[in-house]
């Protein structure tokens, strides 16, 4: 075999097959992410890099045939093995059709699995096997788990996740609303060793405040009005792996308590309990809010803070990294244009340029919510009249401000003219003027 591909991710509902699975491809030196479902598996597909599917074909909810078409259509050049103990010809066929290159039937030896893998992954051209992504053949451009960008801020970014990945240190990332806060806790769990194991994201502003300390630590029977058994909360969930506390610094004071005591003893109560629950896992927090002002203003535990903050993540808003724009257009394009079935989709220049000039106050949910739209209402190439109106009329810069009005008024025009592919009716409907008036201006 030429050459072993590292991280191989393996679907089965099954733990005990997961397990075996696993302790064979470890012994071989693959990487190995784990998955139960094959939800799970789409996550886990969306932020790591994965050069082998090893799936289950008989799982409860979407069946595993499922996932090999998923991968088949939007991972192409991932190989895919499936793995079965209820086998016939039929799902044979189908499977093969689907896009999977092997069918193992359970039960198998090591040697047959060894030799399903290596053929597997043979499968792939030379020039496939390198780690780059496809989409980091452009100069500069940076492609990790999701996160995509060319410039130095983005760098600094996977450098930090780099260094932080392996290890159970609390992390506190912050950033404006819409800069990427959970992409980047996932990049952290899915690139790390605890990948396999659960990463359970909580938005604790969209939960009510009475029951946020349920939710998150779980409660015994009777704790309250509705609780009808004993139940586990968000923090025993995600033991093993990741708990992505977002907008953390809306959780009332009694919660931000119990949150104290699990990352100092590492244990849990429920809600009602009188006994704790040891808990082994990370915990990532993240808020847009400035949470030392909150400190200073009592609003937020001081000795919480400092206990979320041993390593902080600070993501610049997009406004101030021009370069990430395009990038980051591009894939989204490359993303949504499947979905909708616009595979040739492209931008055009003008378009482009109006993206980058763009302060992006909403930051790259607001870039994903216009590629989506633009290219609902655009046919092959997305031109500036697919683009929302408020983009085509730029903040005023300073300099403007020195220009005379009649030097504004002819910027403004052209800039409608611009806008609309120098559709002279469009450009009066939007001036508000008629087409006579607009062409003795333009002379």
């Amino acid at each position: 075999m030429p050459l072993k591909r590292e991280n191989i991710l393996i679907v089965d509902d099954n733990y005990d097959m997961l397990e075996v699975l696993q302790r064979n491809l470890t012994a071989q030196n693959f990487h190995i992410y784990k998955a139960t479902s094959v939800i799970e598996a789409m996550n886990i597909l969306k932020y790591s890099p994965v050069d082998l599917l090893i799936t289950d074909l008989q799982m409860p909810g979407i069946n595993g045939m499922e996932l090999v078409k998923y991968v088949e259509e939007h991972f192409p050049s991932i190989p895919k093995l499936v793995i079965t103990g209820f086998p016939s010809v039929d799902g044979a066929i189908e499977a093969v059709r689907s896009g999977a290159l092997d069918y193992l039937v359970k039960p198998f030896t090591t040697e047959e699995l060894k030799k399903a893998v290596e053929k597997s992954l043979l499968s792939i051209p030379e020039n496939k096997l390198e780690k780059k992504s496809p989409d980091s053949q452009a100069q500069d451009k940076i492609v990790y788990a999701g996160i995509v960008g060319q410039s130095e801020s983005i760098a600094h970014l996977i450098d930090i996740i780099e260094r932080v990945r392996n290890n159970r240190a609390t992390i506190l990332i912050q950033g404006e609303s819409g800069t990427g806060k959970e992409l980047v806790a996932r990049a952290i769990h899915y690139k790390g060793s605890f990948a396999g194991n659960p990463f359970i994201p909580v938005n604790c502003g969209a939960i009510p405040e009475n029951l946020l300390e349920a939710e998150l630590f779980g409660y015994v029977k009777g704790a309250f009005t509705g609780a009808n058994e004993n139940r586990d909360g968000f923090f025993q969930a995600a033991s093993g792996g990741t708990i992505f506390l977002d907008e953390i610094g809306t959780a009332p004071q009694a919660v931000q308590t119990s949150l104290l005591r699990v990352l100092q003893e590492k244990e849990v109560r429920r809600v009602g309990s009188q006994t704790t629950q040891k808990v082994n896992l990370r915990v990532i927090a993240a808020t847009n809010a400035n949470l030392y002002e909150m400190v200073q203003k009592g609003t937020f535990r001081e000795d919480l803070y400092y206990r979320l903050n041993v390593v902080n993540i600070e993501i610049p808003p997009l406004r101030e990294r021009k370069k990430d724009i395009i990038p980051i257009a591009e894939m989204l394009l490359k993303k949504y244009s499947l979905e909708y079935n616009k595979p040739k989709i492209r931008i055009a220049p003008k378009a482009l340029d109006i993206l980058v000039r763009h302060s992006w106050p909403g930051n790259v949910r607001e870039l994903e919510n216009i590629i989506q739209r633009s290219i609902i209402m655009s046919e092959d190439v997305i031109n500036v009249s697919n683009l929302p109106e408020y983009l085509k009329y730029p903040e005023p810069r300073e300099d403007d401000l020195s220009k005379t009005l009649k030097e504004i008024e002819k910027d403004h025009i052209l800039k409608v003219l611009a806008s609309v592919e120098n559709n002279k009716t469009k450009a009066a409907e939007i001036l508000q003027i008629d087409r006579k008036t607009l062409r003795q201006k333009l002379q």
